[in-house]
This record gives C-alpha cells, sequence and structure tokens, in this order.
C-alpha cells in the first residue's frame, strides 16, 4: 500500500472520485492488505482510512510450512460473493468475476492467494527428501484418470484451483535435490519471484516504449556477459532467445549474411554451396539449424575428437581443405564449450587460429559450459573463446536460472541488425522521441519476445558475481568428489581416464554378471541395456 498523499489508489480509482473515497472501498482494500500482510495490513490501514476504518479480524495465517490451514467458507450464492468474514465460495464463481469485472477486486486477490498457497505448498514439498521426485504414472493412466479435454462451458474456480492442484501432483520436481536429469535443474526463490513478476507485467521486448525497463536490463545484462567473454568494453551485440538450440541458429544465420549478404533477398541458389563445421560430439541443433535455414545436414561435416569428447584441431583444418578442393565454401565452424554428454571443452585457441587462416566464422556453443566464464578457478577452460565471432551462453542450465533464459553474444555491432531487420514501419517507427537502438524487435527473429532477462539479471543483483563464482564451484568439486568415490568402486568402470572437465562424471555400471567377461561388442551391446540411456550412441552413465 502507498504513503499518504502518494497519489495512489486501489485498483485505478482516481483521487476525488467516489471510489476512492467510498469508506467500503477503503476497507475492502484493507481486507485485501490484511489477506496478504498479516498484521501489518491493521496498522497501514489505521494510518490511512484512521481507527474507525480498521478491517474487521480474521485471524492469523500461521499454518505450517507446506500446509494448507484449513478455512472457513461463506454460503452465499450471490455472484460475485460479497461475504466478509469468509473466504469466497468458488464453486458459484466463474472466470468473468475476476478482474477486470467490476468490484472482483476481493474475488480476485483471495483467488490468487489460494493460487500462490498452492504453489508454495508445491515449492515447499520440492526441497523435501522425503518426497518423491515424481508420482510417476503412464500417459494412458494419466488420461483415462482425469479429464483434460477442452469444453464449450466454462468450469467454475474451484475447478480450475483443482487443475492447478492436479498438474502440480503429478509434475516433476526439478527443483527436488534427488532429482537428476536434463542439463537444467534446480528451483532458485529469487529466479522464481522474477518469472512471477514477468508474467504479471505480461509485455514484449520489442519496443523501448512497451518494455521500457526489461530492455534497459538486457542491454546492461548483454554487455556484461560479452565483457566477460573478454571483449574490449563488452562491445558487440546480442539477444535472448527461446533456447540454445535458436541462439546457434542465430550464429548460422548471421555467419551467412556476413559472407553472402546478397542471400537476405536472393536466398540460397543465389550463393555457392556452403559447409559448416563441427565436432562429432556436439549439440544436434547445429544440424537442426542447417536444416531450418535451408543449407542442408549433410552440409555441416562432424570433426573427429579425441578420447576426452574434444576436437582435433588437425582434423579440422584436414576437413576445410578438403572442402574447398571440391568447390564448397567453408563458412563457419562451431566448437563447443561443455559438450552434453562428456562435458568436453574444445581447444579454442587452435580452432580460433585456423578459422583466422581460411577466414571463417567462428561461433562457441556454450550453452552447457559458458557458465564456467564466472569461474576465476575454472574460465582458463574458455581460453580463447574472446577470439569468437558469437558465442551461445545458456544462464538456464549451469548457473540455475529458470527456463528459459540462452544469451547469443555477437562481436560485430550492427551485423545482427542488419541481417534481420525487415523495417515495419507500423511496428519501427523513425519519429519517435528516444534512441531507436534501444527497439531490439527488428534485429530479432521473433516477434513476440518473452521478457527472459529479468530472470538473470535479478539473481544476478541477489547473488553477485561471486554468488555465481560460489555456487559453479562447488557443482564441480561435487563433480570431482563424486569422480574420486567411483572410480575405484567395485561394480562400476569410468568412460576414460582422469578427472571430469565439467560436471559431467561418465562412467559404467558393471553387473556382477559382466565383471569377468572381456571386453567386446557383446559385452557393450549389454552394458548398454543396463545403461539409463540406451538409445545413446555415447557410452556410459551420465551424472551431472
Amino acid at each position: 500500500m502507498a504513503s499518504p498523499g502518494s497519489g495512489f489508489w486501489p485498483f485505478g480509482a482516481e483521487e476525488g472520485s467516489a471510489a476512492a473515497e467510498t469508506p467500503g472501498t477503503a476497507r475492502a482494500w484493507c481486507q485485501v492488505a490484511q489477506k496478504f500482510t498479516g498484521g501489518i495490513g491493521n496498522k497501514l490501514c489505521a494510518l490511512l482510512y484512521g481507527d474507525a476504518e480498521k478491517p474487521v479480524e480474521t485471524g492469523a495465517r500461521a499454518a505450517a510450512p507446506g500446509v494448507a490451514e484449513p478455512k472457513p467458507t461463506c454460503t452465499c450464492d450471490k455472484k460475485p460473493c460479497g461475504c466478509q468474514k469468509a473466504d469466497v465460495n468458488y464453486a458459484f464463481l466463474h472466470s468473468t468475476d475476476l478482474l477486470p469485472t467490476c468490484n472482483g477486486e476481493i474475488t480476485t486477490m483471495s483467488f490468487l492467494q489460494d493460487v500462490v498457497d498452492i504453489l508454495l505448498q508445491y515449492v515447499v514439498k520440492s526441497f523435501d527428501r522425503s518426497t518423491k521426485v515424481i508420482d510417476f504414472h503412464y500417459p494412458n493412466e494419466l488420461l483415462q484418470e482425469y479429464n483434460w479435454e477442452l469444453a464449450d462451458q466454462p468450469q467454475t474456480l474451484e475447478e480450475i484451483l483443482l487443475n492447478c492442484r492436479t498438474t502440480l501432483k503429478y509434475a516433476i520436481k526439478t527443483g527436488h535435490p534427488r532429482y537428476f536429469n536434463q542439463l537444467s535443474t534446480g528451483l532458485d526463490m529469487v529466479g522464481l519471484a522474477a518469472d512471477w513478476l514477468t508474467s504479471a507485467a505480461n509485455t514484449n521486448m520489442f519496443t523501448y516504449e512497451i518494455a521500457p525497463v526489461f530492455v534497459l536490463l538486457e542491454y546492461v545484462t548483454l554487455r556484461k556477459m560479452r565483457e566477460m567473454v573478454g571483449w574490449p568494453g563488452g562491445c558487440g551485440d546480442g539477444i535472448f532467445s527461446p533456447g540454445g538450440a535458436i541462439s546457434n541458429m542465430y550464429a548460422m544465420l548471421i555467419a551467412r549474411f556476413k559472407m553472402f549478404p546478397e542471400v537476405k533477398e536472393k536466398g540460397m541458389a543465389a550463393i555457392p554451396r556452403l559447409v559448416a563445421f563441427t565436432s562429432e560430439h556436439s549439440h544436434f541443433s547445429v544440424k537442426k539449424g542447417a536444416a531450418a535455414l535451408g543449407i542442408g545436414t549433410d552440409s555441416v561435416i562432424l570433426i573427429r575428437c579425441d578420447e576426452r569428447g574434444k576436437m582435433i584441431p588437425s582434423d579440422l583444418e584436414r576437413r576445410i581443405v578438403e572442402a574447398k578442393q571440391k568447390g564448397f565454401v567453408p563458412f563457419l565452424v562451431s566448437a563447443t564449450a561443455g559438450t552434453t554428454v562428456y562435458g568436453a571443452f574444445d581447444p579454442l585457441i587452435a580452432i580460433a587460429d585456423i578459422c583466422k587462416k581460411y577466414k571463417i566464422w567462428m561461433h562457441v556453443d556454450g550453452a552447457w559450459g559458458g557458465g564456467l566464464l564466472m569461474s576465476r578457478k575454472h574460465k582458463w577452460k574458455l581460453n580463447g573463446i574472446e577470439r569468437a565471432n558469437s558465442v551461445t551462453w545458456n544462464p538456464h542450465k549451469m548457473m540455475g536460472v529458470p527456463l528459459q533464459c540462452s544469451a547469443l553474444l555477437v562481436r560485430e555491432e550492427g551485423l545482427m541488425q542488419s541481417c534481420n531487420q525487415m523495417h515495419a514501419s507500423y511496428l519501427f517507427q523513425q519519429d519517435k522521441h528516444y534512441d531507436l537502438s534501444y527497439d531490439t524487435g527488428d534485429k530479432a527473429l521473433q516477434c513476440g519476445r518473452h521478457v527472459d532477462v529479468f530472470k538473470l539479471w535479478l539473481m544476478w543483483r541477489a547473488k553477485g558475481t561471486t554468488g555465481f563464482e560460489a555456487q559453479i564451484d562447488k557443482c564441480l568439486e561435487l563433480a570431482e568428489y563424486l569422480y574420486n568415490k567411483i572410480k575405484n568402486r567395485e561394480g562400476y568402470e569410468m568412460v576414460f581416464d582422469g578427472k571430469p572437465q565439467h560436471t559431467n562424471v561418465c562412467f559404467w555400471y558393471i553387473p556382477p554378471s559382466l565383471r569377468g567377461m572381456e571386453n567386446s561388442e557383446e559385452r557393450t551391446s549389454r552394458l548398454m541395456k543396463v545403461s539409463s540411456n540406451p538409445q545413446s550412441n555415447l557410452p556410459g552413465h551420465r551424472a551431472r
């Protein structure tokens, strides 16, 4: 609530209006404040409206964490419910009874508070080691047990709340201490708060006029990330995209435009046959991007890796020479900083030398390993990244930012804009009264773009760079601890010798029936059946 004289009136009522001066409205607003703030609501309302307008005491909400407190239910069948001594009866209410409907304030605040209660209970359970990570049911079981179909008639708010509870009941608790799966995990409380805020703001990132603060935060955050890459003064450009696969495709798109700008208007038929290079352990998104851009997956040449999963520079140069001899035009090398399975870091300095020699765009896919730039102890693994033309960095992975949060960083300023802009005058007018460089929509492939930066920015403010550094160092320390625990343990076999480069710890579990068996194709085949990912063409379990 605002202090007296601030000019703020609840729910848009203007000072001096009938709504603002009505004691009932003041009393209703105080009740909402009381619901959300407990005892402090009484004190604030007394200051604002005097003792005569103090809200009725409704009792403290002091339920144990994660346990819903029983609430009285009114018996009103009127819509909207006017009962002020008990919670509203959602069985008689629908979404049409919520804001912006007239007099929908109390119902809306009560409904949203109950939704928040559901979410908070889920958050508490997510960190409870005694709970299951997932209450797993097969798809056909869930389809048969609940009615998920969309109907012509609206559900009541009571049913909507039940839908929320049911959805979370069967959701995977990715913040659970025993959740081990994809590279994005955990649940940061500040990041969660930021995500809620951006959903409430519900704006678009394409112009400064519609997202002024968020656009500035993206500008500041991308510049800081480019500084950490090593580009002088954080020079360059960038954008937050829906994920690492899209960021990698952006890099491919910009690299092609840099070499052949005419492709933007004339298409692939107007340019030579292009080829890109990446390691055989790289992410599939490099091939997917080539397919989407019309370059073709056959034009992505896979470079051999050593036993630790690092690209072999000599093989890269050999394949570049071969491609040129065949009349192809090498236009991009995508090095990987933190491969998905082994957590390997390609030798970026050697790759940069080759790219410079043959005038090829160097991209670094640091979606997984880019977070190590935050660590003074481990950032040496990305030495040479400052020589890249573009970098993908996913804070929603190693840094624990809530999904989705992926950045594409470009060293040359203005290139991204030239590559993607379409001069849509109905959106990007040139006569605005501010610096038009802050209108980022025309350099993006998307028009509608979610506010992804605020989660990262707010977490960075809350943790500081040193907080992220400590978090990342601890994760790598735990990976080394796990490696030391299992490397000599009976029944386990490391995929390769030596400490892990990242948090990926790759090992085989050897069942007793195979422990005396010599290495052979049959043994490998049988081990693959034991592996947690039998479809993988790379060996071993992966602990992250």
